[in-house]
């Protein structure tokens, strides 16, 4: 059976697990939020530690923090920011509307450290109290967005580097395969020549494209209103608490962390909204994108074919041999479902209600689920499929010859008139328009071959490079 112990708060005595850190405010957010199973985010877990670490260090000052306190603050902080006792971050994600349960959890497991350290135990709140001390100077209303921005912030390197990680992965394709010529298709038809190379070469770009726009948000997020305490007010802050907390933060987390406005920083979620746009934006090309690769390897024989993907899992629980394009597939789910956490921070970004938006925590975890989901398809998708991808070059030449559309190359030396008689003859006859081409004397087989080649790298139209 399960050991506790008896804490009391404000609304009366609560039972709390013996062996637990935490406390009673936590106990009873348990109690209440029995919502998801999902407990809170490691990154923001680690940011919003680090906050009371560099809230410790800016109240050590006569008449507020003694160094005892704050040294005994501090190393708790540290022991948790090293990967001990995250287990003891118990709150589900749904809760209370700003997040004040995830941030007495924060003080009641760094107070509870602080005391047992220093010879107390666990549950007594002294000579550190959770309220008094380890939240001295602060409110919901500060830590919980600054810890969604500071979470976010750990988060954007490895979402930057996945998508670079899928980026040089196209090139390398790319470059490989520059003299590949097939056919375009615009419309879902048969369009110009074009090369394997011109078109990831293009992935590539908008990928890159796309992570500009991404980086471009770290300079907002780093302009947080911690300081502001509660509705902005700066009320029971010591003094020069907000520059002295920024600057212990940025410190901690290596990023230019500065004081935004301490009024607008609670009751704004622009620059998190701001964000989730951006990662919106790259979502979209990657299901484009990968929506493009499963067609391309649609087949193998009854479709494009035209690239062949590495076989991970078998396809069918039925149809022997069929491989699926797995990765791709979970990687557009994956796509959907960020697309889904966008849309809900939208609809939380404008739903705060004055001073402060209560509906932050699910507003963090939503771009927190987006942020890690992505980072890992994308990488999963890279690293088990795109790496490997195979281009079926017979099966292009096959189709480029194919294609009437070839005709569109005949316009500047013939006409549009008779290239559109060439095209027609072609569909009819079912004969390539090189062969016809040849056949009339327009021009030689390998003149007609050089041609080809020449329109599918862009070259002499202002095409661009790839």
């Amino acid at each position: 059976m399960t050991a506790y112990r008896t804490e009391k708060d404000s609304l009366g005595s609560f039972k709390v697990p013996a062996d637990a850190w935490y406390g009673i405010q936590t106990a009873r957010a348990v109690a209440n939020f029995p919502i998801s199973g999902r407990m809170p985010d490691t990154d923001f877990i680690r940011a919003h530690v680090q906050i009371k670490l560099a809230a410790a260090i800016a109240n050590c000052q006569p008449d507020w923090l003694d160094a005892t306190q704050r040294d005994a603050i501090v190393t708790a902080c540290e022991r948790i920011l090293a990967g001990e006792l995250l287990d003891q971050f118990v709150v589900d994600r749904f809760q209370a509307g700003a997040g004040t349960s995830h941030n007495m959890n924060s003080n009641e497991v760094i107070a509870n450290l602080a005391n047992v350290a220093l010879g107390g135990e666990k549950g007594q709140y002294a000579p550190i109290h959770p309220n008094d001390h380890v939240n001295m100077g602060q409110s919901t209303n500060d830590t919980i967005p600054t810890a969604i921005r500071l979470a976010v912030l750990a988060k954007l390197p490895r979402l930057l580097a996945a998508t670079e990680h899928m980026a040089s992965a196209f090139d390398a394709i790319a470059e490989r395969e520059r003299d590949t010529v097939k056919s375009g298709r615009t419309h879902l038809q048969d369009a110009v020549p074009t090369t394997i190379g011109r078109e990831f070469a293009a992935y590539a770009w908008t990928l890159r494209r796309a992570a500009s726009s991404l980086a471009a948000t770290r300079p907002l997020l780093c302009e947080t209103g911690l300081g502001g305490s509660a509705a902005g007010t700066g009320l029971n802050t010591s003094p020069g608490y907000a520059q002295s907390v920024a600057a212990e933060l940025a410190k901690l987390t290596g990023e230019p962390i500065r004081v935004g406005h301490l009024v607008a920083q609670m009751q704004s979620m622009f620059d998190l909204q701001t964000l989730s746009s951006a990662i919106r934006g790259l979502t979209l090309e990657v299901t484009r994108i990968a929506n493009d690769l499963r067609l391309l390897a649609s087949g193998p024989r009854t479709g494009l074919g035209e690239i062949t993907l590495p076989a991970v899992q078998p396809g069918s629980s039925i149809m022997p041999g069929k491989v699926n394009p797995v990765m791709f597939e979970m990687l557009n789910q994956v796509c959907y479902q960020v697309l889904g956490q966008d849309a809900a921070v939208g609809y939380m970004t404008q739903a705060g209600q004055l001073e402060l938006n209560v509906m932050m925590p699910a507003l963090g975890s939503a771009l927190f689920d987006a942020m890690d989901w992505l980072t890992n398809a994308m990488n999963a998708a890279t690293d088990m499929n795109l790496k490997g991808l195979v281009v079926n070059r017979k099966r292009c030449d096959q189709f480029i010859h194919d294609s009437v559309a070839l005709a569109t190359l005949l316009n500047p030396t013939i006409g549009y008139a008779r290239a559109a008689e060439i095209a027609k003859e072609s569909e009819l006859s079912g004969r390539p328009v090189r062969d016809i081409v040849t056949a009339h004397g327009i021009m030689s087989m390998d003149a007609f071959n050089a041609l080809v080649l020449q329109a599918a790298h862009g070259e002499g139209s202002g095409g661009g490079g790839g």
